[in-house]
């Protein structure tokens, strides 16, 4: 498998246009600390997909050769796009597709319906295709936008893909998760926050990251590390020590074994 790291930054990036915290601020002043939001491009047996659709997608695909267009004009090699989950940091890259003259769409049933609305708004402009994705659910955490949507299953899911599995945001660890994460070559997980008081610490929040939906790095990666393939984290919000390269929390997770994901970073499975 053809793997590429397309961003790896929590909601809103790093650095965030409205926040001047030490992680933003650093990453103004030394430009190899800014991080695109979270995703990843992939060639599967079918085509090649990104995975999840961020703000930041038209940049992201100019990043990775071989998701470039060409030769001719309105040739492009992308087929389609995986979401992970229903927020807006990973699906308002639909909108900036629209030039395209087909896009398939993989996620569970209720993102979909969620993302009737993005359905409607791009009918005029492009075929838009929707499938099933190979899911396995991590939380019920559903975007402020659908607050008064019914509680299910699928709001957010970590993806098998062969032998990987990508999971950016992770609410839980169930037991079907454990199995997939031991059965990878390669997993990529939820790294938004080091520990599960960062968001009231820093002041963007009166929530815990687990209250947030976010599994914190302090409680996987003792679990992490005992998996046998290789593992990395991300989607780091710029409130996580870890944007910063000279952090001491870099030497915790490299003597267990584990990574922090880079943008452009290339993984061959």
């Amino acid at each position: 498998m053809r793997l590429q790291v397309l961003g790896t930054a929590a909601g809103g990036g790093v650095p965030q246009w409205n926040c001047a915290c030490p992680g933003c601020s650093g990453a103004r002043a030394h430009p190899g600390r800014r991080r695109r939001h979270a995703s990843l491009a992939v060639q599967l047996d079918d085509g090649a997909y990104v995975v999840n659709a961020t703000p930041d997608i038209a940049e992201q695909i100019e990043s990775c050769a071989w998701l470039r267009p060409g030769p001719g004009p309105r040739e492009s090699p992308l087929k389609g796009v995986i979401l992970t989950d229903a927020e807006l940091d990973h699906t308002i890259g639909l909108l900036r597709l629209r030039e395209a003259d087909a896009l398939e769409v993989r996620s569970t049933p209720v993102v979909r319906d969620a993302l009737r609305p993005f359905a409607e708004l791009l009918r005029p402009y492009l075929q838009l295709t929707w499938a099933d994705a190979a899911t396995i659910p991590v939380s019920g955490k559903r975007p402020r936008y659908a607050a008064g949507s019914p509680e299910a299953t699928g709001w957010v899911s970590a993806l098998r893909l062969g032998p990987l599995v990508y999971a950016p945001a992770m609410g839980v660890w169930p037991d079907e998760l454990d199995e997939a994460f031991r059965q990878a070559a390669c997993v990529i997980v939820d790294g938004t926050f080091w520990d599960d008081e960062e968001p009231r610490s820093t002041g963007i929040s009166a929530r815990t990251a687990t209250q947030m939906g976010h599994l914190p790095i302090e409680a996987t990666m003792e679990r992490l590390s005992k998996l046998p393939g290789r593992r990395l984290y991300t989607h780091l919000n710029n409130t996580n020590p870890l944007v910063d390269p000279a952090a001491e929390q870099h030497e915790v997770l490299a003597d267990l074994g584990i990574e922090v994901a880079a943008d452009g970073m290339v993984i061959d499975l």
